[in-house]
């Protein structure tokens, strides 16, 4: 392992392997990137283009007459915007921590130190996407007639049949995926419709241990995305008081692209600015001789942007992100 000198950092993708391995696992409950994946860009600002909305569904005529020209496409690509910007954070190991937290096993410290700094950085990434898409100024919010915690009056295969109805008419596809909160999750899979349909389609099953797959079959959908992140909404030096990053208010069909046809119609993208940061949250360390202590930093340049054509004045032109969410709202009392 290179040992880092003062002042001068040294790229750590071993760390950053090993701690992201742990905080994407699904007891992290972090699903923002699936719902804005990655896109990695050299520039740290630019456009994209946007297959304009009125084009996506036509139907136009597609005949040839012998010895005669094919028609084709006369639009023009629309352009996107995305800027990058750099979030990051620190933690240190003092000498004499290390001595403690190494005695067992060497590294300790290292992991234990990155771990934390990486939790900060895709806390506040899955912060941004959730505030993002759980957003009636971004979407417009569909409130269901029973909220889903009333598990015996309530209807969630029936809201989430007619909003796929709705959202195939927004934008001619289906869903991907129903993003729900973690609440939301427990509260539609303990629901009396719910519980209804499953123990005839899968008899025996346990329904306190059904999973996202089985909810999702029950719901009709591709698959259930459950987000589970938490943290703590109070400011520095007051009691902890624990939330959820994604408002149990809410849920949302969502269409995504992870391809690298940008251009795809989708709810949205992060962009990654590979020149300064070549993966999602890299790790780099250093050694701060003041303080006796290295130090671990994770950081990343990122922009969430929400797939969105606009104008030169920076006005939307072309909002596909909006034709590819359906908003649930009033969902948990």
């Amino acid at each position: 392992m290179p040992t880092a000198k003062q002042g001068s950092a040294i790229y750590r993708p071993d760390l950053g392997q090993a701690v992201m391995e742990f905080v994407e696992s699904a007891m992290m409950g972090y699903i923002g990137l699936k719902v804005m994946p990655i896109f990695r860009t050299i520039e740290q600002a630019g456009v994209y283009p946007v297959i304009p909305k009125e084009v996506l569904l036509k139907i136009e005529e597609t005949h040839r007459r012998p010895r005669g020209t094919y028609n084709r496409g006369s639009w023009e690509y629309e352009r996107g915007q995305y800027s990058t910007g750099e979030h990051g954070w620190e933690e240190l190991v003092d000498d004499s921590e290390r001595s403690l937290l190494d005695q067992e096993a060497p590294g300790t410290a290292d992991y234990v130190a990155t771990e934390r700094a990486m939790n900060y950085i895709l806390r506040g990434q899955e912060k941004r996407i959730a505030g993002t898409i759980f957003n009636s100024s971004n979407f417009t919010a569909n409130a269901v007639t029973t909220e889903w915690d009333t598990a015996a009056t309530c209807t969630p295969i029936d809201d989430v049949s007619d909003a796929i109805s709705a959202f195939r008419k927004q934008c001619g596809m289906f869903p991907d995926a129903l993003i729900l909160p973690w609440n939301n999750y427990v509260s539609a899979k303990n629901s009396d419709q719910v519980v209804d349909r499953i123990k005839y389609t899968f008899p025996g099953i346990d329904i306190s241990n059904m999973g996202p797959r089985v909810l999702a079959q029950a719901l009709g959908v591709p698959d259930v995305w459950v987000g589970g992140a938490i943290y703590d909404s109070t400011g520095e030096g007051l009691d902890a008081t624990i939330a959820d990053i994604w408002d149990d208010e809410y849920a949302a069909l969502v269409k995504v692209n992870a391809s690298m046809n940008i251009s795809q119609p989708c709810v949205g993208r992060t962009f990654l600015w590979t020149a300064d940061s070549p993966q999602n949250a890299i790790v780099e360390e250093y050694r701060d001789e003041e303080r006796r202590s290295d130090v671990y930093r994770v950081r990343h340049n990122v922009g969430e942007v929400l797939m969105q054509s606009k104008n030169s004045s920076g006005s939307v032109v072309s909002n596909i992100s909006a034709a590819c969410v359906y908003l649930f709202s009033n969902l948990h009392t």
